[in-house]
């Protein structure tokens, strides 16, 4: 390291530093176990179908602006970098996060690395993050939480190599981090947050004793993030806040409230039950050894962002990005263990356990098996049954997978009732999609079905309105169809849906053909509005 050695670094309780050598050879370990996830990733990424967020995120990336009602920028414009690098497939969508996850196995290794520890803290740092199944499955699609651990993490690792004597100027690297981090999700908030309090509850402080506060390029670091988030917060600002109404109405109407114990055990779940013997560990050396006393803020990090998520009714996966830094002390905690033993046996065994572990749970992080032999294996191993972070009733597949079923076949079926209308009422007959998954669904295979973009009152898709159609003929289907075909004077059921693998409120839908409207569509589009 051309930086000054901290105290964490010198005293760790190994034979010998590393040599230039050996550095060389853990970083291509790292980058095996990086690639290793990559490539088991890639194995299970066209097998089941586009989960439900990613059509919306691909339906964003064709209306490309500074915010949309759900979510900030950064998404839709990956969407939209994915599809001009590598087209309109499923694969192609996933590349970039699924690299985003190999990047945080590696870095995760390298903070390992950084907090002192040697070539076994690094392995068991990165095992713990390449098999995490909860972490294979969001990063295994095209979505913000596939994106927002490597952004955390490289906050983090910028943050400890700052305190262990590093140029202040990272800072400002750190804060760019941080600025596209509340570009991709504003939970960034919540991290930026707990490190910022981590940072200050423990007086940080780097090898000349000088505070991290006293830095003009901490504060810099400040100003940057701010610069990079100040567009999307003009949209938000310009458009009413509609980020509050939404997790406003999404704690009220669709999200699953837990107990604080609950919200506790499906971090072991998500992490793997093997892994939880080392985040534990990596929570107490930061806390309480003294080898971890100058990176206690990282523990601190962890729990206020527990302790918001819990408190705020949050989801459980959405602490999931802290982990990494856990897990990077965890394995430097064990290796300082094993040394104190004078053997290598402690790591070389619990890395074992946890590729056992993680063999056993990689069919619940990355869809490897055809359905009905995931169905028998689910069945054998009922693995985290019962975890739902909505309120839709529950379906045979997981959630996450079952919202990867039904969305070709029901642009199919839709485009069967379109195509048998007269071609003269085809030209201004608008789809009317109940949500944004059956939206976005229409918009990406209705062009190899003949169909016109579709429209819809859930959230973004409410913004870019009822287009020009007057609504004298309309396909109604999807989420709401029973209320909604209430505002037409004519209605016929043409066609029912049916798509048994998919979420209960997908598995049967009737499409139907309305006419003689209430009013105009533009009169009627407030009713169709659904904001959560």
């Amino acid at each position: 390291m051309s930086y000054a050695a901290s105290p964490g670094i010198a005293d760790r309780p190994l034979v010998r530093l590393l040599s230039r050598e050996s550095v060389l050879s853990d970083t291509f370990l790292l980058g095996c176990m990086a690639l290793g996830r990559v490539a088991v990733q890639f194995l299970g990424a066209g097998r089941y179908g586009f989960f439900r967020d990613e059509l919306y995120y691909i339906a964003c990336s064709r209306h490309l602006a500074w915010g949309y009602i759900d979510q900030p920028p950064l998404i839709a414009a990956i969407a939209w970098l994915a599809r001009h690098l590598f087209g309109d497939s499923l694969v192609g969508y996933r590349v970039l996060p699924i690299l985003a996850g190999g990047a945080t196995v590696f870095i995760t290794g390298l903070l390992a690395r950084e907090l002192g520890g040697g070539r076994w803290a690094q392995i068991l740092a990165a095992a713990v993050i390449l098999f995490a199944p909860l972490s294979l499955a969001l990063g295994g699609a095209l979505t913000m939480n596939a994106f927002e651990p490597l952004i955390w993490l490289m906050c983090a690792w910028l943050a400890v190599r700052i305190v262990n004597g590093a140029p202040e100027r990272l800072w400002l690297l750190c804060g760019a981090i941080a600025g596209v981090g509340l570009e991709n999700k504003h939970t960034m908030l919540v991290f930026g947050f707990a490190l910022v309090a981590g940072l200050l509850f423990t007086s940080a402080r780097r090898p000349d004793q000088s505070s991290v506060f006293r830095s003009k390029w901490f504060w810099l670091s400040g100003l940057v993030a701010l610069a990079l988030f100040l567009p999307n917060l003009m949209w938000e600002s310009a458009h009413g806040w509609p980020q509050i109404d939404v997790v406003r109405n999404a704690q009220q109407l669709k999200n699953v409230h837990i107990s604080p114990l609950r919200f506790l055990a499906e971090q072991i779940l998500f992490t793997q039950p093997c892994a939880l013997p080392l985040w534990l560990a990596g929570l107490y050396w930061c806390l309480f050894a003294r080898a971890g006393k100058r990176y206690c803020f990282l523990g601190w990090t962890y729990i206020i962002v527990l302790g918001v998520f819990i408190a705020s009714g949050g989801k459980t996966y959405y602490a999931l990005p802290v982990y990494p830094l856990l897990a990077a002390a965890g394995g430097v905690a064990v290796e300082q263990f094993a040394a104190s033993l004078r053997t290598r046996r402690v790591p070389l065994a619990y890395v074992a356990v946890l590729v056992l572990g993680g063999v056993i749970t990689l069919p619940f992080g990355v869809p490897l098996l055809p359905v009905e032999t995931f169905l028998r294996y689910s069945r054998a191993i009922p693995y985290a049954r019962g975890v739902k972070t909505e309120r839709d009733a529950t379906a045979a597949l997981p959630q996450f997978y079952a919202d990867m079923f039904g969305w070709e076949h029901t642009a199919q079926q839709v485009a069967a009732v379109y195509h048998s209308l007269p071609k003269a009422e085809q030209a201004n007959c608008a789809i009317l999609a109940g949500n944004y998954g059956e939206a976005g669904a229409i918009d990406l295979y209705g062009r190899k079905f003949g169909l016109p973009p579709a429209i819809s009152g859930h959230n973004n898709y409410y913004l870019w309105g009822p287009r020009e159609y007057s609504g004298s003929c309309v396909i109604l289907f999807g989420e709401r169809a029973e209320d909604y075909k209430n505002l037409f004077g004519q209605v016929a059921r043409a066609a029912t849906i049916v798509n048994p693998h998919a979420m209960p409120s997908e598995q049967s839908l009737n499409v139907y053909i309305c006419r003689e409207p209430r009013a105009s569509l533009e009169v009627l589009w407030p009713q169709f509005k659904l904001i959560i």
